[in-house]
Formats: C-alpha cells, structure tokens, sequence
C-alpha cells in the first residue's frame, strides 16, 4: 500500500533526501521552498532570539540554545511521526494530507507565542497574563506576514494552525493531531530532553530509543490521541525516567531554581510599570534591559543584577524538602499563588529576623512554591498486537507507576527557600529554620 502522506513535500524530501538545514545533533532537517518562507518571517525568526532554557544558563554555560532550533527539532520528530502513523489505517482515516500538513505547521510554530523567560513569569499566574499559546494569536493574524505565508504558501488559513494549538474546537480527529504536540509521548518531549541534555552538557536526557519509540506508535483504542504497541515498551519507559532525571538535575536544580527564583521576584516587584503585551514582543536582551532600567533603586536591583549584571550573584539555598520529607510544610507551601509566596516571604523575613537578631531586607529571602498546575501526567496505552488489547501502560510498567502515576511534582520539585549570601551565612541552622517555617505556617491558621 503507498504511503497516504507520500505528496507532502517535507516528507517526500524525508526520504528523497532534497534540500535540509542541519541542527544538533546532526539532525538533517527538510527545508523546502514553503518551510523556508515560514523561517523567514520576522515573527519565526523572533525565536531566534529566545534562549530555550533561559536562567539555567548560570548553572550550566553551554545552555544557551534558542526557541529557533528547538522549533526546527520538533518540526523534524513531526515529520518522522507522520511518516511512521501514516502507516496506520485508523490514523490516514482520521487525520487528511491537510490536517497532516497543519499538524507539520503547528510543530514548527508551537513554541510561537513564547516571549523572553515565558515559563517562570507564566508560573506566576499573575492577573491579566495571557497564556504563550493564546499569545500566538497575534503572530498568525492573517495580517500579518506568516499568515500571509501560511495562506499562499501552504492553503492553510492560520486559525487551522491555532486551533491545534489553542483548543477552540474538538473532535476525535483534532485530539489525535493535538496529541502528537503535546501529550505523555509528544514531539515536543521528544526533542527538548535530548537538546537540552546535549546543551547542558549532561546525558540524562538522552539515554532512550528514540528511533524504537517512534516506529512503535500507532492510534489509542478511543482513534484520539496516541498509544504505543509493545516493541516501545523499554524506549518509552526510559524516556519516563529521562524526563524525571531533567527534572530533578537540571530544570530543577537548587542553583537554577535560586536564579529563576530571583528572576520572579524581580519581575513581579516591576511588572506593573509595563504593558506586558508589548513587553513581551521585545527580544530577550531588550526585554533584560528594559527589567534592569525599571528596577534601579528598588528592592528588584540586586535581584536582577545578581543575575543578569556583569558579577553573578546567585542566592544561596537555606533549606529543601519535599512532599515526603516535611509534609506537613510541603502542603502548606506548595501550589500556592505567587502572590501568597510574596506575603509569606515577608512574615516569614519578620520571624527570621526575630529569631536570629539580624536585619532581613524586604528582598533578602525568597520562597521556591512549586507553581499550581502540573506536569502531564504518563498516561498512555500499550497495544498487544497477539491479544488486540490496549492495557494502560502504568498497568504493566513497574517504572511508569512509580515515575509517572505518583504525583511527579511531589517528588521533583521542591519546596526551597533561599537567601542572599550575606544573610543566608547566618542561617545554617536547619532546626532553627524549620520551627521559623512552621512558625509562619501556624500564624496562617
């Protein structure tokens, strides 16, 4: 049988082997004429300004990567997963050579409404703060130039495009094509544990089998979202613990924490002197400078000076513990809105004070709540080709069930309060620290 995607040019060049731009590591990238129009926009190449990893940086100086070769990674596991589904009778009949092509577009622009640190400020949950993927509304406006591109070049109207991107409509077939962006085995997954891992300069997210996992996805049992036949089994779960293991070393990491800590509390003390939309279309180092000018003279100076000044300045970290170390506090500190994280650094900057006779100042101490929302959960199907039977994988996997079924954020991040060095030198105490903790927790009851 032909393959049902065998006209989409991208994919014919898959294996024709045409015209390519080359991305790490060593990934050869098709790159027709209508793709080369999409990268050429302005708005498209905003990513290039766009630091992937933001504040880990600090901690780990080869993690300067951008949005542009992660946009360009995910593009090409697109193309790869189509390949490969394409061989699925149930998916060529849900999903049309123009639904794959928007699928193909959507890969190459879901990370188009990102802006400068999007993720810690998203975190924040502050009022007004429109989610990156609604923000790619104002960049596919048919007004614009990649509209203009998605519609001449491609015959695909840009609210197809943010429509995978931004639910505004749901069928059996629409949920296939999200799943394959963003779900427990997505295509964004699958290139930022590996290009992250490469550019940090740490193996742990490349340890699995892409290439097995790929070849082993097929259609769930409901035809919307994506399941996995047996012969991925091990490459899947490897990819779990792949991802716990970023987690947990890199993203975070007390010291990158302590960075993306001091970011927010710098941001959230200046925020409100700007128009965060128009903020937010500047390229990373405006959008620094702008944050540094608007903080001198106030509490956000140091903050944002300590990490973006000449002289790296970075919190030191006073104490950690997780949901099965001090439950109790865990509970009461996690999943909290930034804002409370604000007022309770302040009572607890009160009580530290007090208990330790030193002068706390108004940004001396911060709190790291892990944000409200969660990480998605490894909720996915293994298909048994000899019963015909779909099976959750948690089910049969002793490594999906301890990673994945546990609440992942419980265990990976943690809650961390840290200090400027000067006062964190006084705080060595960690029982004495802890009755402040539960001291501050007390006074909210």
């Amino acid at each position: 049988m032909s393959h049902p995607y065998r006209m989409i040019p991208e994919l014919a060049e898959l294996q024709a082997g045409g015209p390519l731009v080359r991305i790490p590591m060593q990934q050869d990238v098709p790159f027709t004429p209508r793709v080369r129009a999409i990268v050429d926009t302005a708005e498209f190449q905003r990513l290039r300004t766009i630091t992937q990893l933001g504040l880990a940086s600090r901690v780990y100086p080869g993690a300067v990567h951008t949005r542009f070769e992660h946009a360009l990674g995910v593009f090409h596991n697109a193309i790869r997963y189509l390949w490969q589904l394409g061989k699925d009778e149930r998916f060529a009949a849900s999903v049309s050579v123009h639904q794959a092509e928007i699928v193909l577009v959507a890969a190459l622009l879901h990370d188009l409404g990102h802006w400068p640190f999007c993720h810690p400020i998203e975190d924040m949950e502050l009022p007004h703060l429109p989610p990156h993927e609604e923000f790619a509304g104002e960049f596919l406006s048919s007004r614009r130039e990649l509209g203009q591109v998605l519609l001449h070049d491609w015959q695909i109207d840009p609210a197809e495009v943010l429509d995978v991107l931004v639910p505004q409509t749901d069928s059996p077939a629409i949920r296939l094509m999200r799943s394959i962006l963003s779900g427990p085995i997505d295509i964004d997954k699958l290139d930022y544990l590996e290009r992250d891992s490469l550019h940090a300069g740490v193996p742990y997210g490349r340890n699995f089998d892409r290439n097995r996992l790929i070849q082993s996805l097929l259609v769930n049992e409901a035809g919307d979202g994506l399941a996995i036949s047996t012969k991925g089994k091990t490459a899947a779960e490897l990819m779990v613990f792949a991802r716990y293991v970023m987690f947990s070393e890199v993203y975070w990491h007390h010291a990158v924490r302590s960075a993306t800590c001091m970011f927010a509390r710098g941001f959230f003390e200046v925020h409100t002197q700007f128009d965060l939309k128009e903020l937010f279309q500047q390229d990373e180092f405006e959008f620094i400078q702008r944050l540094r000018i608007a903080a001198r003279q106030t509490p956000a100076e140091p903050l944002l000076e300590g990490i973006f000044g000449r002289k790296r300045r970075l919190y030191k970290r006073v104490i950690e513990f997780s949901l099965h170390d001090q439950p109790d506090l865990y509970r009461h500190f996690a999943g909290r809105p930034y804002a409370d994280l604000v007022l309770l650094t302040e009572r607890l900057r009160g009580v530290v004070s007090r208990h330790y006779g030193i002068p706390v100042g108004p940004a001396d101490l911060l709190f790291d709540g892990p944000p409200v929302h969660k990480e998605v959960q490894f909720a996915v199907e293994i298909y048994h080709p000899k019963s015909k039977r779909y099976v959750p994988f948690d089910e049969i996997s002793p490594v999906v069930a301890t990673l994945a079924r546990q609440q992942f954020d419980d265990f990976v991040k943690r809650v961390r309060v840290f200090a400027a060095p000067e006062i964190a030198a006084h705080l060595s105490d960690t029982e004495q620290f802890l009755a402040c903790l539960s001291e501050v927790s007390a006074g909210e009851g």
